[in-house]
């Protein structure tokens, strides 16, 4: 794919306030009028610059933990499957933080459960909030020296076959294939691909060399 390519989409999908937590939380006023099984829909009335008020409209979710795990040399991916979905797609390991806990111990928690993997050596790579409109964050860790601890144990809605793969085909799995299940990461591995030197430093990242 020539780089203008690249640079256009970069452009159109970087997410909102990388980096950081969300600069859109929901007013401490507002008042839920909805609760689903993973969202809840908030309203307040705000007032508008010409001095009259409207009704404002957020969602909210449980924040998501993710991780890239690094095994050896090589990168747990998953092809997963969810009942609700026609095609099976690529991801990395990853789940919901649940009430009470911490992104960190989420992401602990998720890379055993999905692979049976574990690691002492975390790293948190990035913290991103994707919408403007949802209060979610998504915490992305670097498990570095994974190694094979307990059985698998996911969710009756996923199932799950693990691959491991070099450096060169997660990249290429995470910016072309449109199925990937964390599209959050997509606008930095794709800046990688364009600067040779931000790629290198990432590599180094996860293995250490």
């Amino acid at each position: 794919m020539p780089s203008k390519h690249l640079k256009i989409f970069i452009f159109i999908f970087t997410p909102h306030n990388l980096d950081c937590m969300s600069t859109n939380p929901i007013p401490e006023h507002a008042k839920k009028v909805f609760k689903g099984k993973i969202f809840e829909v908030w309203q307040w009335e705000q007032k508008m610059f010409d001095g009259s008020t409207k009704t404002f409209e957020q969602l909210k979710r449980p924040d998501t933990a993710q991780v890239i795990a690094v095994v050896g040399d090589k990168i747990l991916m998953q092809i997963e499957s969810q009942p609700h979905r026609k095609e099976s797609f690529p991801s990395i390991p990853g789940g919901r933080v649940e009430e009470g806990e911490e992104a960190l111990q989420a992401a602990k928690r998720e890379l055993t459960e999905e692979t049976g993997y574990a690691s002492s050596e975390w790293v948190l790579w990035r913290t991103i909030s994707p919408m403007v409109k949802i209060e979610w964050t998504v915490f992305t860790y670097i498990a570095r020296n994974c190694t094979p601890e307990k059985a698998v144990s996911p969710d009756a809605g996923e199932k799950m076959e693990t691959r491991l793969v070099d450096f060169e085909e997660f990249m290429t799995v995470a910016t072309e294939d449109p199925l990937f299940y964390s599209p959050e990461m997509v606008p930095d591995l794709l800046r990688m691909r364009l600067d040779s030197k931000k790629k290198e430093e990432f590599r180094t990242l996860l293995f250490g060399k």
